[in-house]
């Protein structure tokens, strides 16, 4: 029993007490299943921050330990050991923050096998936590492969049109990169003695030539899932066709499973690989983000827009990393948060208008603000947070992160800063594009086709403003006031750049 009572065990199985109670509630009654699946979300949401109360943000080692031998086989030594750092107590409270508001959005936009759509979005959570909180390598392959299977149904049953091509897509692209990092950690166990991640850590002493290896290992699977360009294309058809909760866990949390795996992994392991690696990742990194913005601009679809416009803020978080000091470290943990937010919104918002409208063709929209003053003011606000204005989450992020590159020994060169700030202008050309063709100008002839089908286009009520209002609080508490959140990142970051201090020197 103190098994379950431990905080990280309870906030990750916690959603796994709802499924159980869902199981036995017949599949007619709608509504109740909605309530229960809401209830148990925001219940784990409580416990996180239950959690929360009890970690030290001072302390810059793993806390909240639950830790148990497992599996003992030919001399492996398998262990059931979930703790949380800085480097990923917000990712948890992220995604505990998240689910509710992504289950809330389904309310009347998920009409067709209700039950099985919650059941599997409890466990996609389980999941998910389960990544951010493992520290065996074993258990966090399983964790890491679980969250597949829900993500593939909720793609493949309630997606668009051409769900079952992008939830195959998905799955297969996921998977081939995961098989790479199964085989690195089979070696690591292996050779090492241990798949503890502290243990290993701790160890160290792995040849720098087969660092190198293991690192392109891991970063196979990570880089796909963040994803970095040119792995990117399962990411547009992924976001398209999922429902719109999907696509606010997708780009909220599970592409967060590929920078966090860089920062637990790849950075903590192998240190000497890494800083070999700095600059092709910053390459990398600024080809995402400028490609990004600029296949955003060209998208008549704005869902599509704000799914290519994740490729271009997460190589900001990519180059944030790599730059290998604080403010780099610092600002990228902070920007997965705040795109979690803003592109979490974004997705909302649009889903929003599309249950009304039931087209997502920028052209045929406009003058928007006239008709829904509330949903137009609450995007302009989002929009804004997402293109890095000051005073909103983005620009802290963005701004923390071009410090940090600018200044880094690993790049060696301020020329990777200097083409990413191109990128904060291009991100503010597409999106005050997507704004002005959907909300300002002549009313747009959609109007007219949904007045013909006998409904007025009608403006946010009471559910998604308060679906919504979360979300915004945070997009100005962090551009206002981001201390609170550095404070609890910043311990743990000094202490991954130990090694890399060493190395790069100073």
């Amino acid at each position: 029993m103190n098994f379950l009572l431990e905080p990280l065990n309870l906030v990750t199985f916690f959603p796994l007490l709802g499924v159980l109670v869902l199981l036995f509630i017949k599949s007619e009654a709608k509504n109740t299943i909605r309530w229960v699946a809401l209830g148990t979300a925001l219940v784990n949401f409580g416990i996180s921050l239950w959690a929360l109360s009890m970690f030290n943000s001072s302390n810059p080692d793993l806390q909240l330990a639950s830790q148990y031998s497992w599996i003992q086989v030919a001399g492996w030594n398998i262990q059931y050991y979930l703790a949380v750092d800085g480097l990923s107590i917000l990712l948890v409270l992220l995604t505990t923050f998240l689910t509710p508001i992504a289950i809330l959005s389904t309310w009347t936009a998920i009409e067709d096998r209700v039950k099985d759509f919650m059941v599997f979005f409890l466990m996609l959570e389980v999941g998910m936590l389960g990544v951010f909180l493992a520290q065996d390598l074993f258990l966090f392959y399983i964790f890491w492969e679980f969250t597949l299977i829900p993500m593939y149904f909720l793609i493949g049953i309630w997606g668009g049109p051409n769900r079952l091509y992008a939830a195959v897509k998905f799955f297969l692209y996921t998977m081939a990169g995961s098989i790479l990092m199964l085989l690195a950690i089979l070696w690591l166990g292996v050779n090492q003695g241990t798949f503890s991640v502290p243990e290993l850590v701790l160890k160290g002493g792995i040849p720098a030539d087969v660092q190198l290896w293991l690192f392109i290992a891991f970063a196979a699977a990570f880089a796909i899932k963040v994803p970095m360009w040119p792995l990117h294309s399962w990411l547009p058809d992924a976001h398209v066709e999922a429902p719109t909760a999907g696509s606010v866990i997708l780009a909220g949390v599970l592409l967060k499973m590929g920078t966090y795996g860089f920062l637990r992994f790849n950075l903590q392991l192998f240190p000497e690989a890494a800083v070999k690696a700095a600059p092709t990742i910053a390459v990398l990194a600024v080809i995402g983000i400028l490609y990004g913005a600029a296949v955003s601009y060209s998208q008549k679809d704005v869902k599509k827009l704000v799914a290519y416009s994740s490729v271009s803020h997460l190589g900001f978080v990519m180059l944030g990393m790599f730059a290998l000091n604080a403010q780099g470290i610092e600002g990228a943990i902070l920007q997965m948060i705040n795109h979690g937010l803003s592109t979490g919104a974004l997705f909302l918002m649009v889903g929003m208008i599309y249950e009304q409208t039931h087209t997502r063709e920028i052209a045929v929209y406009g003058g928007l603000w006239k008709i829904t003053p509330i949903y137009g003011s609450l995007m302009l606000i989002v929009a804004l947070s997402s293109m890095g204005l000051p005073g909103l989450n983005g620009f802290v992020g963005e701004f923390t992160i071009l410090l940090g590159a600018f200044g880094s020994k690993a790049f060696g060169t301020p020329i990777y800063a200097i083409l990413s700030a191109i990128g904060v202008i291009l991100a503010a050309i597409y999106i005050l594009y997507m704004f002005q063709k959907m909300f300002l100008g002549p009313v747009g002839k959609i109007v007219e086709e949904v007045k013909h089908h006998g409904h007025e286009l009608r403006d946010l009520n009471a559910r998604e403003i308060i679906t919504l209002l979360p979300l915004l609080v945070f997009i100005f508490w962090i551009g206002l006031y981001p201390a609170p959140f550095f404070n609890l990142i910043a311990p743990a970051v000094d202490k991954l750049l130990i090694p890399f201090r060493a190395i790069l020197g100073g």
